[in-house]
C-alpha cells in the first residue's frame, strides 16, 4: 500500500522549549550524569509487551509478510562503513601507521552519522564538489543522475599544522577525543574552509551567538578534508544510553519484525508533553483511517550536540521512558531511538536533513511542526526564521518527494476539558498556551502545571532535574563565598 497524496494542512504547534542553565550530558571522555531508566528493559529491539497480536494484524495467511521498508534509502542501498570483524585488526594497524587527524566530540558524532548510513549515499566526509553542491543546492547528484537531499555540509575541518603533517599522504587515521583510533579516511582531498560563506548559506545569518557555529566552526581550522570513511567500530558513548542508539539498519529490521505497513517519525529535542502525545496518537489514527493496518511511531529524539540551555539528553530519555510507562504512548506501536546527529538550529535548512535521515531509517511519513530546528535570534528579540517556512520547504525540497509530510495541528491546554486538545478558534478563550519560559518557571519553582498537561512521572523527572541544578548552583555560590 502506498499513499499518493501529501497532507498539507495549515497548522502549527505549541513549541515548548524547555531550557536549562547547564548541560550535564557529555560525550566520550566527558563527564556524564546518569539518570536514565531504559524504556526497553532488556534488548531494545524486543517488545516490552507480551501480547504481540496487534503487531501482526496486517499479515494474511498465504501472503508474504508486509515489509516496513516502503521507502528505499537514498542512493538505493543503505551505507554501512563499519569495518567487518575479520578486517578490524589489519585496518587498525593501517590506521596506526598513517598521519593522524584529531576529532572533536562533534566530529565524532558526524563519524557516527556517516558510518551507520544516516547520510546515505554519502560515504565519508565531503570532498569539495560534494560540499559545494550541499552548500549551494541543498542536494547531491548521484552517479546515475538522480538527486538526493543533503541540506547540511558534513565536513571535517583541520588546521594548518595538521595539513602540513599530512603532507602528500593519500590516507589519514582518525583519533577520537580520548586519543583512541576511530577509523581511516582514504583518497583524501583537502580544500579551503571559507567559514563566512558556510555560515551565511547554512544559517542565512552571520550574527554572533549561533550555537553550532561557536561550538564547531569558529574554533575550527581553515581547511576541510574529505575522503572515504572506514570506521573501526560502531561508535559508543558509554553513557548508559547506547542501547537506544539504533542504526538505520537496526530500525528497518525492527519495523519489519513488527510488520509495520507505515512508519511515521517524530523528531524532537524537548521533553514530551501531552500535546506532543496527542499529535502522535492522532497521526496514527489518521493513518489507520487511510487504510494502513499497523502504523508504527518512531519517537526519535536528537542525541548529538545541543546548546547548553537545552534539557540534557539523559534527562529527556528518562522523561520519555515515563511517557511510555504511564501509557501516554503505546509501547506496542512505538519505537524509541536516539538520532545521533548534532543540532545546528538552522531552521528550514536543517529540517531537510532531519527528514532525509529518517528516510534512510525506513520512515515514509515525517511529522513537522512550527519553526522546526529554529531558535530565537541570538542578538534580537525575534525568531531567527519564519515559523511556517520549515513545513513549506519540506513540501517542495528536492530529493524529499518520496517522503509524506504530516504537519502539526495546533495543540494547547483546554481549560474546560482539563487536558491538551486541538485548538478550537470558536472558543479561543478556553485555551491556554504555556510558553517555554512559563514552563521553566513551573519546573524551577516545583509548581505543578495544569492537570493533564504532562504525565506525572515525566513532570517529576523535570522537577528533579531543575532541583539538582539549583542545588549545584547554590553549592558553587557557597564555595565562592567561602573563599
Amino acid at each position: 500500500m502506498s499513499l499518493t497524496i501529501k497532507l498539507h494542512v495549515t497548522t502549527s504547534y505549541l513549541n515548548l522549549n524547555l531550557n536549562t542553565s547547564k548541560n550535564t550530558t557529555k560525550v566520550a571522555n566527558f563527564k556524564v550524569k546518569l539518570r536514565t531508566k531504559p524504556i526497553y528493559h532488556c534488548d531494545p529491539l524486543l517488545s516490552v509487551v507480551s501480547n504481540n497480536s496487534a503487531m501482526h494484524a496486517s499479515a494474511q495467511p498465504g501472503q508474504p509478510a508486509i515489509r516496513s521498508s516502503l521507502i528505499d534509502p537514498d542512493g538505493g542501498a543503505l551505507v554501512d562503513l563499519v569495518v567487518p570483524e575479520g578486517k578490524k585488526a589489519s585496518k587498525a594497524l593501517e590506521a596506526e601507521s598513517l598521519p593522524k587527524v584529531n576529532l572533536t566530540k562533534v566530529d565524532l558524532e558526524w563519524v557516527h552519522v556517516i558510518s551507520e548510513g544516516w547520510a546515505s549515499p554519502l560515504r565519508g566526509f565531503m570532498r569539495e564538489d560534494q560540499y559545494l553542491q550541499s552548500l549551494h543546492f541543498n542536494s547531491l547528484r548521484t552517479q546515475d543522475g538522480s538527486v538526493v537531499n543533503m541540506s547540511l555540509p558534513i565536513v571535517l575541518a583541520i588546521d594548518d599544522e595538521t595539513k602540513e603533517r599530512i603532507g602528500s599522504s593519500p590516507n589519514v587515521g582518525l583519533l577520537g577525543p580520548n586519543g583512541d583510533l576511530i577509523g581511516i579516511l582514504s583518497s583524501i582531498e583537502i580544500y579551503k574552509h571559507n567559514k563566512e560563506e558556510r555560515i551565511a548559506r547554512t544559517w542565512g545569518s552571520t550574527a554572533p551567538g549561533l550555537p553550532y557555529v561557536e561550538e564547531a566552526i569558529t574554533p575550527a581550522g581553515n581547511w576541510l578534508i574529505g575522503g572515504d570513511l572506514e570506521a573501526l567500530e560502531h561508535i559508543k558513548y558509554n553513557d548508559g544510553l547506547d542501547h537506544y542508539r539504533l542504526s538505520p539498519q537496526q530500525l528497518r529490521k525492527e519495523f519489519d519484525r513488527r510488520q509495520a505497513d507505515a512508519v511515521f517519525a517524530f523528531q524532537l529535542r524537548n521533553p514530551v508533553h501531552n500535546g506532543h502525545a496527542l499529535l502522535m496518537n492522532d497521526t496514527r489514527r489518521r493513518l489507520l483511517e487511510m487504510g494502513y493496518k499497523n502504523p508504527i511511531l518512531l519517537l526519535h529524539p536528537l542525541g548529538g550536540f545541543t546548546k547548553p540551555d537545552d534539557v540534557p539528553l539523559d534527562v529527556r530519555m528518562e522523561q520519555h521512558s515515563k511517557v511510555l510507562e504511564d501509557g501516554v504512548l503505546d509501547p506496542e506501536t512505538t519505537i524509541v531511538g536516539i538520532f545521533p546527529s548534532p543540532m545546528h538550529y538552522a531552521g528550514p535548512t536543517e529540517v531537510q536533513w532531519h527528514a532525509k535521515a529518517r528516510i534512510n531509517a525506513g520512515a515514509n511519513f515525517y511529522i513537522v511542526g512550527r519553526d522546526p530546528a529554529g531558535m530565537g535570534h541570538p542578538t534580537e528579540k525575534r525568531d531567527l526564521y519564519d515559523p511556517d517556512h520549515g513545513k513549506k520547504v519540506l513540501s517542495m525540497a528536492p530529493g524529499l518527494e518520496k517522503l509524506n509530510i504530516l504537519p502539526f495541528r495546533v495543540a494547547a491546554y483546554d481549560n474546560v476539558e482539563k487536558k491538551m486538545a486541538f485548538f478550537d478558534p470558536s472558543r479561543a478563550k478556553d485555551f491556554l498556551f504555556i510558553s517555554g519560559t512559563k514552563m521553566r518557571a513551573f519546573a524551577k519553582s516545583g509548581e505543578n502545571p495544569p492537570d493533564g498537561f504532562m504525565c506525572p512521572g515525566g513532570w517529576k523527572v523535570l522537577v528533579n532535574y531543575y532541583e539538582s541544578l539549583q542545588t549545584e548552583e547554590a553549592s558553587q555560590q557557597q564555595a565562592v563565598f567561602s573563599t
